[in-house]
């Protein structure tokens, strides 16, 4: 007999994603950012995207989402407040009474460096480091059940840093740390737990703060051609595919890594980058 697919019904085979229930906090950036391209990805996949945000737009998403007869979830929150996290989840259990994932995906890199005062340090480390645990925490029980897995979206600039932006870089190298604890905390339960690191993606986000600068395009090609395989900035796209791939059955036996998408950004010899 043969099996001719689709390729929207080919993802669905080959992840085995389907009715899994996907908790995706920052999932509702703009049309094109990483979390509104891991949304539609999930969806996709055939899989029931939870997604918690503060912005309005995971309503749009949803409903349009849902317009098409797929499943999905939005709940407004404010991750800095650990209350609204908390009745969050329990929303998406009484919803769909499992969680069978959790991509944390929220981050903002907003520049608290050292001239900082306490609070705005303590803000930044609650909605990029903080909110991580508390949504972890929230649905571990259900995770235990499912046997799921945990995906954490970090940056490079734990590893790097970046100038200018302390509590950012220390959030993401907590997030690296809580990997590879919960990695190693929760394989008892079967639970993998892993995280992408992200280095130059071009979003939305990306593009504003090149319109603020005066050689915005100058910098842009600069940044380019730093970037060893290809010259060329990672895609949302590029991570959602990677970011699928981990969460689903296809990465059955990895966990407590950490898993670069960044064109060689990171890792790979500066002399790749001198001009013959």
């Amino acid at each position: 007999m043969l099996l001719i697919f689709t390729n929207y019904e080919l993802l669905i085979v080959e992840l085995n994603l389907e009715n899994k229930v996907v908790v995706l906090s920052g999932g509702a950036g703009k049309p094109g950012s990483i979390g509104e391209t891991i949304l539609q990805n999930l969806a996709e996949a055939g899989a029931i995207p939870a997604v918690i945000d503060c912005s309005d737009r995971g309503n749009d998403y949803v409903e349009d989402l849902q317009s098409k007869g797929i499943d999905a979830f939005f709940f407004k929150a404010d991750v800095t407040d650990p209350s609204q996290i908390e009745s969050s989840l329990k929303a998406i259990v009484e919803k769909y009474q499992r969680i069978d994932v959790v991509i944390n995906n929220v981050g903002v890199n907003d520049g608290v460096g050292l001239s900082a005062n306490y609070q705005d340090f303590m803000d930044s480390l609650k909605l990029n480091l903080v909110s991580y645990f508390l949504v972890v925490k929230h649905a571990l029980p259900w995770l235990i059940k499912s046997k799921g897995n945990v995906l954490n979206i970090g940056s490079k600039v734990a590893l790097t840093g970046q100038g200018g932006t302390s509590a950012y870089a220390a959030a993401k190298g907590g997030v690296l740390a809580l990997t590879r604890e919960w990695a190693v905390d929760l394989v008892k339960h079967g639970i993998r737990v892993n995280a992408i690191l992200i280095a130059e993606c071009y979003t939305p986000s990306y593009q504003d703060w090149i319109d603020t600068l005066e050689n915005g395009e100058q910098k842009l090609k600069s940044i380019r051609e730093k970037i060893p395989l290809g010259n060329r900035m990672t895609t949302p796209q590029e991570i959602a595919d990677l970011c699928l791939f981990t969460i689903s059955e296809r990465s059955s036996h990895t966990t407590g890594q950490f898993i670069f998408v960044d064109g060689g950004y990171v890792h790979l010899d500066r002399a790749l980058l001198t001009k013959e």
